[in-house]
Protein backbone atom coordinates (compact mmCIF):
# COMPACT_ATOMS: atom_id res chain seq x y z
CA UNK A 1 0.00 0.00 0.00
CA UNK A 2 1.41 3.52 -0.69
CA UNK A 3 -0.11 7.12 -1.06
CA UNK A 4 -1.60 6.75 3.10
CA UNK A 5 -3.28 10.15 2.35
CA UNK A 6 -6.58 9.52 3.54
CA UNK A 7 -6.75 9.00 7.24
CA UNK A 8 -10.91 8.24 8.45
CA UNK A 9 -11.91 8.07 11.90
CA UNK A 10 -15.31 6.04 12.99
CA UNK A 11 -16.68 7.22 15.70
CA UNK A 12 -17.09 10.44 17.68
CA UNK A 13 -17.16 10.93 21.36
CA UNK A 14 -13.82 11.31 23.54
CA UNK A 15 -11.86 8.73 21.80
CA UNK A 16 -12.96 9.96 17.80
CA UNK A 17 -12.73 13.73 18.39
CA UNK A 18 -9.32 13.58 20.92
CA UNK A 19 -7.75 11.40 17.72
CA UNK A 20 -8.93 14.05 15.14
CA UNK A 21 -7.56 17.23 17.33
CA UNK A 22 -4.25 15.56 18.17
CA UNK A 23 -3.94 14.43 14.44
CA UNK A 24 -4.86 17.60 13.22
CA UNK A 25 -2.54 19.54 15.26
CA UNK A 26 0.33 17.47 14.37
CA UNK A 27 -0.24 15.86 10.79
CA UNK A 28 -1.02 19.41 9.42
CA UNK A 29 -3.39 20.55 6.60
CA UNK A 30 -2.41 19.88 3.48
CA UNK A 31 -0.76 16.31 3.06
CA UNK A 32 -3.42 14.41 4.94
CA UNK A 33 -6.93 14.52 4.58
CA UNK A 34 -8.73 13.82 8.02
CA UNK A 35 -12.74 12.66 8.00
CA UNK A 36 -15.00 11.72 11.09
CA UNK A 37 -17.84 9.95 10.36
CA UNK A 38 -20.01 9.66 13.36
CA UNK A 39 -23.81 9.47 13.73
CA UNK A 40 -25.98 11.53 15.84
CA UNK A 41 -28.04 8.51 16.35
CA UNK A 42 -25.60 6.32 18.09
CA UNK A 43 -24.73 7.57 21.92
CA UNK A 44 -21.95 7.73 23.07
CA UNK A 45 -20.16 6.08 26.92
CA UNK A 46 -19.72 9.47 28.04
CA UNK A 47 -18.94 9.05 31.98
CA UNK A 48 -15.09 9.45 31.61
CA UNK A 49 -15.21 12.54 33.48
CA UNK A 50 -12.41 12.32 36.03
CA UNK A 51 -8.56 12.30 34.52
CA UNK A 52 -4.94 11.98 35.57
CA UNK A 53 -2.10 14.41 35.43
CA UNK A 54 -1.17 13.61 31.40
CA UNK A 55 -4.31 14.97 30.14
CA UNK A 56 -2.86 18.45 30.73
CA UNK A 57 0.00 17.77 28.76
CA UNK A 58 -2.13 16.57 25.92
CA UNK A 59 -4.64 19.94 25.83
CA UNK A 60 -1.38 21.73 25.56
CA UNK A 61 -0.22 19.71 22.88
CA UNK A 62 -3.30 20.31 20.81
CA UNK A 63 -3.53 24.13 21.41
CA UNK A 64 -6.21 24.13 24.38
CA UNK A 65 -5.90 26.95 27.17
CA UNK A 66 -6.74 25.61 29.84
CA UNK A 67 -9.07 28.02 31.65
CA UNK A 68 -10.94 27.86 28.46
CA UNK A 69 -11.51 24.02 28.68
CA UNK A 70 -12.58 24.26 32.36
CA UNK A 71 -15.05 27.03 31.39
CA UNK A 72 -16.09 25.39 28.74
CA UNK A 73 -16.74 21.82 30.17
CA UNK A 74 -17.80 22.59 33.86
CA UNK A 75 -14.47 21.60 34.85
CA UNK A 76 -13.02 21.61 38.21
CA UNK A 77 -9.43 20.50 39.32
CA UNK A 78 -8.34 16.58 41.00
CA UNK A 79 -5.75 16.18 43.01
CA UNK A 80 -6.27 12.97 43.95
CA UNK A 81 -8.56 9.99 44.50
CA UNK A 82 -10.19 8.97 47.97
CA UNK A 83 -10.62 5.78 48.33
CA UNK A 84 -13.63 4.23 50.88
CA UNK A 85 -14.12 1.38 52.64
CA UNK A 86 -11.65 -0.54 50.51
CA UNK A 87 -9.27 -2.23 52.86
CA UNK A 88 -12.12 -2.74 54.93
CA UNK A 89 -15.17 -1.17 56.32
CA UNK A 90 -14.72 2.53 57.86
CA UNK A 91 -10.94 2.94 56.52
CA UNK A 92 -10.31 5.73 53.61
CA UNK A 93 -7.22 6.54 52.19
CA UNK A 94 -6.18 8.63 49.59
CA UNK A 95 -4.25 7.94 46.16
CA UNK A 96 -2.68 11.96 45.71
CA UNK A 97 -0.77 12.66 42.28
CA UNK A 98 2.71 13.96 43.00
CA UNK A 99 5.44 12.94 45.34
CA UNK A 100 5.07 11.48 49.11
CA UNK A 101 7.62 13.45 50.89
CA UNK A 102 11.55 13.69 49.19
CA UNK A 103 14.22 11.71 48.78
CA UNK A 104 17.24 11.56 51.58
CA UNK A 105 20.44 10.09 51.13
CA UNK A 106 19.37 9.01 47.17
CA UNK A 107 16.69 7.05 49.03
CA UNK A 108 12.59 7.13 48.22
CA UNK A 109 11.38 9.21 51.50
CA UNK A 110 9.07 6.34 52.46
CA UNK A 111 12.15 3.93 53.70
CA UNK A 112 13.15 6.20 56.29
CA UNK A 113 9.75 6.64 57.62
CA UNK A 114 9.78 2.98 57.52
CA UNK A 115 12.94 2.83 59.63
CA UNK A 116 10.85 5.27 62.11
CA UNK A 117 8.11 3.24 62.44
CA UNK A 118 5.49 4.68 60.59
CA UNK A 119 4.67 6.63 63.44
CA UNK A 120 2.07 9.71 61.52
CA UNK A 121 0.04 8.28 58.57
CA UNK A 122 2.49 9.17 55.55
CA UNK A 123 -0.73 11.04 54.28
CA UNK A 124 0.81 13.80 56.62
CA UNK A 125 3.77 14.25 54.33
CA UNK A 126 1.76 14.87 50.88
CA UNK A 127 0.78 18.13 49.42
CA UNK A 128 -1.71 16.73 47.05
CA UNK A 129 -3.22 14.60 49.99
CA UNK A 130 -3.04 17.69 52.45
CA UNK A 131 -4.68 20.25 50.18
CA UNK A 132 -7.47 17.82 48.24
CA UNK A 133 -8.61 17.43 52.34
CA UNK A 134 -8.47 21.02 53.16
CA UNK A 135 -10.96 21.66 49.54
CA UNK A 136 -7.69 23.85 48.72
CA UNK A 137 -6.18 24.26 45.39
CA UNK A 138 -3.09 26.11 43.20
CA UNK A 139 -1.41 25.87 40.33
CA UNK A 140 2.17 24.68 40.82
CA UNK A 141 4.61 27.82 42.00
CA UNK A 142 8.05 26.79 39.31
CA UNK A 143 9.46 30.48 40.51
CA UNK A 144 9.53 28.20 44.07
CA UNK A 145 12.15 25.89 43.93
CA UNK A 146 12.44 23.59 46.29
CA UNK A 147 9.27 23.91 47.67
CA UNK A 148 6.23 21.46 47.59
CA UNK A 149 4.52 24.61 45.81
CA UNK A 150 6.63 24.28 42.87
CA UNK A 151 5.30 20.88 41.83
CA UNK A 152 1.67 20.64 42.44
CA UNK A 153 0.56 17.79 40.07
CA UNK A 154 -3.48 18.02 39.22
CA UNK A 155 -5.51 16.93 36.75
CA UNK A 156 -9.38 17.61 35.89
CA UNK A 157 -13.09 16.47 36.59
CA UNK A 158 -15.25 17.75 33.34
CA UNK A 159 -18.33 17.09 31.50
CA UNK A 160 -16.73 14.13 28.81
CA UNK A 161 -19.59 15.39 26.79
CA UNK A 162 -18.64 18.97 26.44
CA UNK A 163 -14.86 18.09 25.87
CA UNK A 164 -15.73 16.24 22.72
CA UNK A 165 -17.75 19.37 21.45
CA UNK A 166 -15.11 21.29 22.21
CA UNK A 167 -12.54 19.15 20.63
CA UNK A 168 -14.66 18.89 17.53
CA UNK A 169 -14.97 22.95 17.47
CA UNK A 170 -11.35 22.80 17.85
CA UNK A 171 -10.73 19.93 15.24
CA UNK A 172 -13.21 21.65 12.15
CA UNK A 173 -10.89 24.43 12.64
CA UNK A 174 -8.16 22.97 11.78
CA UNK A 175 -9.86 20.81 8.74
CA UNK A 176 -11.33 18.41 10.02
CA UNK A 177 -14.49 17.35 8.15
CA UNK A 178 -17.11 15.69 9.77
CA UNK A 179 -19.58 13.09 7.95
CA UNK A 180 -22.83 12.44 9.52
CA UNK A 181 -23.64 8.74 9.13
CA UNK A 182 -24.18 5.67 10.41
CA UNK A 183 -21.67 2.77 8.76
CA UNK A 184 -24.10 0.03 7.30
CA UNK A 185 -21.17 -1.75 5.34
CA UNK A 186 -17.33 -1.93 5.62
CA UNK A 187 -15.61 -2.95 2.20
CA UNK A 188 -12.43 -5.30 3.38
CA UNK A 189 -9.95 -6.72 0.81
CA UNK A 190 -6.58 -8.55 2.13
CA UNK A 191 -6.88 -7.60 5.58
CA UNK A 192 -7.22 -4.03 4.60
CA UNK A 193 -10.24 -1.34 5.07
CA UNK A 194 -11.14 0.08 1.64
CA UNK A 195 -14.50 1.94 2.23
CA UNK A 196 -17.11 2.47 4.27
CA UNK A 197 -21.00 2.19 3.29
CA UNK A 198 -22.92 4.69 5.16
CA UNK A 199 -26.92 4.90 5.50
CA UNK A 200 -28.34 7.28 2.31
CA UNK A 201 -25.86 5.05 -0.33
CA UNK A 202 -23.02 6.69 0.48
CA UNK A 203 -19.25 5.81 0.04
CA UNK A 204 -16.49 7.15 2.25
CA UNK A 205 -12.75 5.67 0.92
CA UNK A 206 -9.98 5.56 3.08
CA UNK A 207 -5.83 4.61 3.45
CA UNK A 208 -5.83 4.25 6.88
CA UNK A 209 -8.71 3.98 9.44
CA UNK A 210 -9.05 4.85 12.86
CA UNK A 211 -11.90 2.84 14.53
CA UNK A 212 -13.05 4.65 17.61
CA UNK A 213 -16.35 3.11 17.73
CA UNK A 214 -16.45 2.05 21.25
CA UNK A 215 -17.85 -1.07 22.79
CA UNK A 216 -19.14 -1.75 19.29
CA UNK A 217 -15.34 -2.36 17.74
CA UNK A 218 -17.15 -2.23 14.08
CA UNK A 219 -13.52 -2.12 12.54
CA UNK A 220 -11.22 -4.19 14.54
CA UNK A 221 -13.26 -6.67 16.01
CA UNK A 222 -16.55 -7.23 13.71
CA UNK A 223 -14.53 -6.14 10.42
CA UNK A 224 -11.48 -7.12 11.06
CA UNK A 225 -11.99 -10.31 13.30
CA UNK A 226 -9.39 -9.57 16.10
CA UNK A 227 -9.85 -11.54 19.58
CA UNK A 228 -10.74 -9.92 22.62
CA UNK A 229 -8.34 -11.18 25.51
CA UNK A 230 -10.57 -11.53 28.32
CA UNK A 231 -9.08 -10.20 32.05
CA UNK A 232 -12.65 -10.63 33.80
CA UNK A 233 -11.38 -13.10 36.00
CA UNK A 234 -9.18 -10.78 37.52
CA UNK A 235 -11.38 -7.39 37.31
CA UNK A 236 -15.41 -8.94 38.06
CA UNK A 237 -17.23 -6.21 37.18
CA UNK A 238 -19.08 -5.73 33.91
CA UNK A 239 -21.87 -3.23 34.36
CA UNK A 240 -22.15 0.22 35.89
CA UNK A 241 -25.50 2.29 36.52
CA UNK A 242 -24.34 6.51 35.89
CA UNK A 243 -26.42 9.41 37.14
CA UNK A 244 -25.96 13.05 37.73
CA UNK A 245 -27.34 14.84 40.72
CA UNK A 246 -26.91 18.54 41.39
CA UNK A 247 -24.07 19.65 43.48
CA UNK A 248 -23.62 19.77 46.79
CA UNK A 249 -21.47 20.82 49.73
CA UNK A 250 -18.20 22.30 49.13
CA UNK A 251 -16.66 21.78 45.91
CA UNK A 252 -13.82 19.08 46.48
CA UNK A 253 -10.49 18.85 44.36
CA UNK A 254 -10.68 14.95 44.60
CA UNK A 255 -12.51 11.85 43.31
CA UNK A 256 -13.91 9.77 45.50
CA UNK A 257 -14.56 6.13 45.48
CA UNK A 258 -16.65 3.80 47.81
CA UNK A 259 -16.50 0.17 47.77
CA UNK A 260 -19.61 -1.81 48.35
CA UNK A 261 -20.85 -5.28 48.91
CA UNK A 262 -20.12 -6.57 45.04
CA UNK A 263 -18.95 -3.30 43.51
CA UNK A 264 -18.04 0.59 44.39
CA UNK A 265 -18.95 4.11 43.86
CA UNK A 266 -17.70 6.97 41.80
CA UNK A 267 -18.31 10.31 42.97
CA UNK A 268 -16.88 13.14 40.61
CA UNK A 269 -17.72 16.83 41.44
CA UNK A 270 -18.20 19.16 38.50
CA UNK A 271 -18.83 22.77 38.82
CA UNK A 272 -22.52 22.27 37.38
CA UNK A 273 -23.12 18.78 38.74
CA UNK A 274 -21.87 15.86 40.45
CA UNK A 275 -21.48 12.88 38.33
CA UNK A 276 -22.45 9.49 40.29
CA UNK A 277 -22.33 5.80 39.37
CA UNK A 278 -22.13 1.93 40.83
CA UNK A 279 -19.33 -0.24 38.81
CA UNK A 280 -20.64 -3.80 39.97
CA UNK A 281 -20.41 -7.53 39.62
CA UNK A 282 -23.41 -9.03 37.67
CA UNK A 283 -22.32 -12.46 39.25
CA UNK A 284 -22.64 -11.03 42.76
CA UNK A 285 -25.45 -9.01 42.52
CA UNK A 286 -28.25 -7.94 40.26
CA UNK A 287 -28.67 -5.52 38.34
CA UNK A 288 -32.13 -4.21 40.57
CA UNK A 289 -30.22 -4.26 43.25
CA UNK A 290 -27.11 -2.56 42.44
CA UNK A 291 -29.23 0.46 40.90
CA UNK A 292 -30.59 0.63 44.75
CA UNK A 293 -27.52 0.54 46.15
CA UNK A 294 -26.51 3.80 44.15
CA UNK A 295 -29.35 5.41 44.61
CA UNK A 296 -29.62 4.62 48.13
CA UNK A 297 -26.10 6.46 48.57
CA UNK A 298 -26.47 10.11 46.33
CA UNK A 299 -26.40 13.41 47.91
CA UNK A 300 -29.22 14.27 46.64
CA UNK A 301 -32.48 13.76 44.09
CA UNK A 302 -31.36 13.02 40.45
CA UNK A 303 -32.82 14.72 37.85
CA UNK A 304 -33.77 11.81 35.06
CA UNK A 305 -33.09 7.73 35.57
CA UNK A 306 -29.86 6.17 36.13
CA UNK A 307 -28.76 4.31 32.55
CA UNK A 308 -26.93 1.11 32.92
CA UNK A 309 -23.97 0.64 30.97
CA UNK A 310 -22.45 -3.20 30.27
CA UNK A 311 -19.01 -3.68 29.47
CA UNK A 312 -15.83 -6.72 29.52
CA UNK A 313 -12.89 -6.08 30.56
CA UNK A 314 -9.97 -6.78 28.23
CA UNK A 315 -8.20 -5.70 25.48
CA UNK A 316 -8.32 -6.74 21.72
CA UNK A 317 -5.04 -9.15 21.13
CA UNK A 318 -3.56 -6.05 18.71
CA UNK A 319 -4.94 -2.94 18.43
CA UNK A 320 -3.38 -2.50 14.73
CA UNK A 321 -3.47 -4.51 12.37
CA UNK A 322 -3.02 -3.84 8.31
CA UNK A 323 -4.79 -0.10 8.01
CA UNK A 324 -6.78 0.20 11.18
CA UNK A 325 -5.95 0.93 14.37
CA UNK A 326 -8.47 0.90 17.66
CA UNK A 327 -8.09 3.31 20.28
CA UNK A 328 -10.45 3.94 23.21
CA UNK A 329 -12.96 1.39 24.19
CA UNK A 330 -12.81 -0.25 20.76
CA UNK A 331 -9.19 -1.65 21.66
CA UNK A 332 -10.15 -2.11 25.28
CA UNK A 333 -11.87 -1.81 28.09
CA UNK A 334 -10.59 -1.10 32.15
CA UNK A 335 -12.82 -0.06 34.54
CA UNK A 336 -12.75 3.48 35.62
CA UNK A 337 -11.56 2.90 39.10
CA UNK A 338 -8.27 4.87 38.84
CA UNK A 339 -9.88 6.80 35.86
CA UNK A 340 -7.46 6.28 33.22
CA UNK A 341 -10.03 5.64 30.19
CA UNK A 342 -9.39 9.06 28.45
CA UNK A 343 -5.41 8.56 29.51
CA UNK A 344 -5.69 5.53 27.26
CA UNK A 345 -7.09 6.79 24.60
CA UNK A 346 -4.44 10.21 24.49
CA UNK A 347 -1.52 7.47 24.94
CA UNK A 348 -2.77 5.72 21.77
CA UNK A 349 -2.99 8.45 19.47
CA UNK A 350 0.42 10.24 20.39
CA UNK A 351 1.61 6.63 19.94
CA UNK A 352 0.01 6.34 16.54
CA UNK A 353 1.62 9.86 15.68
CA UNK A 354 5.28 8.75 17.13
CA UNK A 355 4.71 5.89 14.70
CA UNK A 356 2.56 7.10 11.83
CA UNK A 357 3.72 5.14 8.49
CA UNK A 358 4.32 7.36 5.66
CA UNK A 359 3.89 5.91 2.40
CA UNK A 360 3.12 2.38 3.23
CA UNK A 361 2.74 0.03 6.26
CA UNK A 362 5.91 -1.16 8.48
CA UNK A 363 5.74 -4.54 9.82
CA UNK A 364 7.84 -3.49 12.45
CA UNK A 365 5.90 -0.06 13.25
CA UNK A 366 2.79 -2.27 13.80
CA UNK A 367 4.53 -4.66 15.74
CA UNK A 368 6.34 -1.66 18.49
CA UNK A 369 2.38 -0.35 18.58
CA UNK A 370 0.98 -3.82 19.42
CA UNK A 371 4.14 -4.15 21.81
CA UNK A 372 3.58 -0.91 24.08
CA UNK A 373 -0.13 -0.66 23.41
CA UNK A 374 -0.18 -4.60 25.49
CA UNK A 375 1.91 -3.84 27.74
CA UNK A 376 0.59 -0.23 29.29
CA UNK A 377 -2.59 -2.00 29.21
CA UNK A 378 -1.24 -4.89 31.19
CA UNK A 379 0.46 -2.58 33.65
CA UNK A 380 -2.95 -0.72 34.70
CA UNK A 381 -4.85 -3.73 34.60
CA UNK A 382 -2.35 -4.79 37.63
CA UNK A 383 -2.69 -1.45 38.93
CA UNK A 384 -6.10 -1.87 39.33
CA UNK A 385 -6.77 -5.40 39.94
CA UNK A 386 -4.52 -4.36 43.43
CA UNK A 387 -7.49 -2.44 44.60
CA UNK A 388 -9.41 -5.37 44.68
CA UNK A 389 -6.91 -8.47 45.57
CA UNK A 390 -5.53 -6.16 48.90
CA UNK A 391 -8.65 -6.11 50.66
CA UNK A 392 -8.89 -7.37 53.90
CA UNK A 393 -12.84 -7.45 53.82
CA UNK A 394 -14.84 -10.59 54.03
CA UNK A 395 -18.47 -9.64 54.49
CA UNK A 396 -20.06 -10.97 50.96
CA UNK A 397 -19.23 -12.96 48.75
CA UNK A 398 -17.73 -10.36 45.77
CA UNK A 399 -14.62 -9.49 48.44
CA UNK A 400 -14.17 -12.68 48.92
CA UNK A 401 -13.60 -13.97 46.01
CA UNK A 402 -11.42 -11.18 45.41
CA UNK A 403 -9.26 -11.68 48.09
CA UNK A 404 -8.74 -15.40 47.03
CA UNK A 405 -8.02 -15.17 43.56
CA UNK A 406 -4.73 -15.55 42.09
CA UNK A 407 -3.26 -12.38 40.31
CA UNK A 408 -1.05 -12.00 37.21
CA UNK A 409 2.87 -12.95 38.01
CA UNK A 410 3.55 -9.43 36.95
CA UNK A 411 1.80 -8.33 39.90
CA UNK A 412 2.09 -10.92 42.49
CA UNK A 413 6.20 -10.25 42.11
CA UNK A 414 5.64 -6.70 42.54
CA UNK A 415 3.59 -6.97 45.61
CA UNK A 416 6.32 -9.49 47.26
CA UNK A 417 8.92 -6.61 46.42
CA UNK A 418 7.41 -4.79 48.31
CA UNK A 419 6.25 -6.66 51.33
CA UNK A 420 9.66 -7.40 52.25
CA UNK A 421 11.53 -4.36 52.23
CA UNK A 422 9.29 -1.46 50.51
CA UNK A 423 11.16 -1.65 47.11
CA UNK A 424 9.32 -0.51 44.44
CA UNK A 425 10.72 0.06 40.65
CA UNK A 426 8.91 1.77 38.04
CA UNK A 427 8.48 -0.80 35.23
CA UNK A 428 9.73 1.29 31.52
CA UNK A 429 7.17 3.63 30.46
CA UNK A 430 4.32 2.29 32.79
CA UNK A 431 1.93 5.06 34.01
CA UNK A 432 2.32 4.86 37.93
CA UNK A 433 4.80 5.76 39.44
CA UNK A 434 6.28 4.39 42.59
CA UNK A 435 4.29 7.39 44.55
CA UNK A 436 1.25 5.54 43.07
CA UNK A 437 2.39 2.18 43.91
CA UNK A 438 3.23 3.25 47.62
CA UNK A 439 0.02 4.87 48.54
CA UNK A 440 -2.56 2.15 47.32
CA UNK A 441 -0.15 -0.45 48.47
CA UNK A 442 0.04 0.85 52.09
CA UNK A 443 -3.32 2.32 51.69
CA UNK A 444 -4.92 -0.93 51.30
CA UNK A 445 -3.30 -2.19 54.64
CA UNK A 446 0.27 -3.50 53.02
CA UNK A 447 2.74 -3.38 55.76
CA UNK A 448 6.36 -3.81 54.44
CA UNK A 449 8.33 -6.18 56.67
CA UNK A 450 11.43 -4.41 56.97
CA UNK A 451 13.17 -1.58 55.40
CA UNK A 452 16.35 -0.68 52.79
CA UNK A 453 19.28 -1.22 55.06
CA UNK A 454 20.98 2.21 53.73
CA UNK A 455 18.02 3.93 55.75
CA UNK A 456 19.88 3.51 59.19
CA UNK A 457 22.58 4.83 58.21
CA UNK A 458 21.66 8.28 59.68
CA UNK A 459 21.04 8.45 63.28
CA UNK A 460 17.03 8.29 64.20
CA UNK A 461 17.65 11.54 65.71
CA UNK A 462 18.55 13.23 62.32
CA UNK A 463 16.15 11.46 60.31
CA UNK A 464 13.47 12.09 62.29
CA UNK A 465 14.53 15.72 62.33
CA UNK A 466 14.09 15.54 58.41
CA UNK A 467 10.64 13.90 58.51
CA UNK A 468 9.22 16.87 61.00
CA UNK A 469 10.28 19.55 58.71
CA UNK A 470 8.93 17.92 55.87
CA UNK A 471 5.46 17.74 57.43
CA UNK A 472 5.68 20.88 58.80
CA UNK A 473 6.47 22.03 55.57
CA UNK A 474 3.44 20.28 54.07
CA UNK A 475 1.28 22.07 56.50
CA UNK A 476 2.40 25.54 55.33
CA UNK A 477 2.11 25.18 52.36
CA UNK A 478 -1.57 23.99 52.62
CA UNK A 479 -2.30 26.91 54.76
CA UNK A 480 -1.32 29.28 51.82
CA UNK A 481 -3.25 27.80 49.45
CA UNK A 482 -7.12 29.52 48.55
CA UNK A 483 -10.24 27.34 48.53
CA UNK A 484 -10.64 25.34 45.25
CA UNK A 485 -13.89 26.75 44.94
CA UNK A 486 -12.16 30.56 45.14
CA UNK A 487 -9.43 29.76 43.08
CA UNK A 488 -12.27 28.02 40.21
CA UNK A 489 -14.34 31.68 40.69
CA UNK A 490 -11.33 33.91 39.89
CA UNK A 491 -10.22 32.01 37.23
CA UNK A 492 -12.03 29.55 35.15
CA UNK A 493 -15.69 29.71 36.33
CA UNK A 494 -18.58 28.36 33.95
CA UNK A 495 -21.18 30.88 32.28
Amino acid sequence: MSGLRRIVIVGGGSAGWMSAAALAARLGQGRWQISLVESDEIGIVGVGEATIPPIRGFNARIGLDEDEFLRETGGTFKLGIEFVNWGAVGERYMHAFGDVGRPLDELPFHQHWLRLGAQLPLAEFSINNQAALAGRFMRPRPDMAGSPLAEIAYAFHFDASRYAALLRRHAEKQGVERIEGRVERVDCEGGHIRALHLNGDRKVEGDFFIDCSGLHALLIGKTLGVPFEDWSNWLPCDRAWAVPTASHGPLLPYTRATAHDAGWQWRIPLQHRTGNGHVFASAFTDEAAARDTLMRNLESEPPAEPRLIKFRTGRRQQAWVGNCVAIGLASGFLEPLESTSLHLIQSAVLRLIDLFPSDGLEPADITEYNRQTAAEMASVRDFIILHYKLTRRDDSAFWRHCRAMAVPESLQARMNLFASHGRLFRHGQELFSEPSWLQVLMGQGLMPRGHHPLAAMRSPEQAQQIVDDVQRVVRRCVDVMPSHADFIAAHCAAP
